[in-house]
This record gives structure tokens, C-alpha cells and sequence, in this order.
């Protein structure tokens, strides 16, 4: 019983990190593509997938801690396939390791991601500095008030 259960978390996982990967894609090509509405449903879908996976995480953390409590034996994954018959390992380890394959990858992208954003961040901070210099990088509105340097929501609708 325990198997199947950690068995089915563990598919859960995976395909929730395969859903990740492929909204995460779409994220990227709305960056690309500088289609905001879009990039800002798909970040909302991402934060909901988030808490879905953290919610699956500790209930797998709560299997692992229900099983060492009762028999004290193992307290990891691996340590609990050890004691699993050859067959149920080979399955278990398999799905884990894909499932953490496809984890390391939705997470390198969503880093190339984060690291592309900060670079055009930068750039435009950058330009602004060097073609406003009587502004001494500071931006305002359109009502004459000054506006902070963060630029997390900066978006440009004109061509330079």
C-alpha cells in the first residue's frame, strides 16, 4: 500500500512538472514576443501549479515521515526503495528520476528565464542613464512626479 501511494504522488509530481515545463515554455515565448496580457495569465497559472506542487511535496514529506515512525528503518526515498522488492524498485526510481530530471530542467530554464529578464533590465536602465543624463537616471510620469528606479514592471510601447 505504501507503494502505490508513494507511486501515485510521485506520478502526480511528474505530471505537474511536465505541465510546469510547458507553461513555462509559453512564458518564454510571451517574453519573446513582448505579449504582456498573455505573460501575466501565464505567471498567475505558474503561481497556481506552485502551490499545487508544494502541497504534493508535503504530502510525500508526510509519507516518508509517516513511514520512518512507524519503523524507524528509513527516513529518505532511497533508503525506502531499499527495503522494496526488485521490481517495485526498478518502477519507483524510475519515475523518480525522470520526475527530478524534468524538475532540474523546468528549473534552468525558469533560471535562463529570470537571468534574460534581469539583462533587459539592466539594458534599459543603462539606456535610460545615457540618453536622459539631465535626469540623473531618475524616471517620471506623465503628471511630472518622480517614479522609482525598480523596473520589475517596466513595459515600453514605443519604438526608440
Amino acid at each position: 500500500m505504501v507503494f502505490e501511494k508513494c507511486r501515485d504522488i510521485l506520478l502526480k509530481e511528474s505530471e505537474l512538472v511536465k505541465r510546469i515545463a510547458r507553461l513555462q515554455n509559453l512564458v518564454w515565448d510571451a517574453v519573446k514576443n513582448r505579449d504582456w496580457t498573455d505573460f501575466e495569465g501565464h505567471f498567475d497559472a505558474l503561481g497556481e501549479m506552485g502551490e499545487e506542487f508544494s502541497s504534493l511535496e508535503a504530502e510525500r514529506e508526510e509519507l516518508f515521515a509517516g513511514i520512518h515512525a512507524e519503523s524507524g528503518a528509513y527516513s529518505g526515498f532511497y533508503a525506502f526503495v531499499a527495503y522494496l522488492p526488485p521490481d517495485q524498485r526498478t518502477e519507483i526510481t524510475e519515475i523518480y528520476r525522470n520526475f527530478k530530471l524534468d524538475a532540474l530542467k523546468i528549473q534552468v530554464s525558469g533560471d535562463a528565464l529570470m537571468s534574460y529578464i534581469a539583462g533587459a533590465r539592466s539594458t534599459l536602465a543603462g539606456f535610460f542613464e545615457i540618453a536622459f543624463p539631465d535626469r540623473s537616471g531618475r524616471l517620471y510620469t506623465p503628471h511630472g512626479s518622480p517614479v522609482s528606479h525598480d523596473m520589475r514592471s517596466m513595459v515600453l510601447n514605443r519604438c526608440f
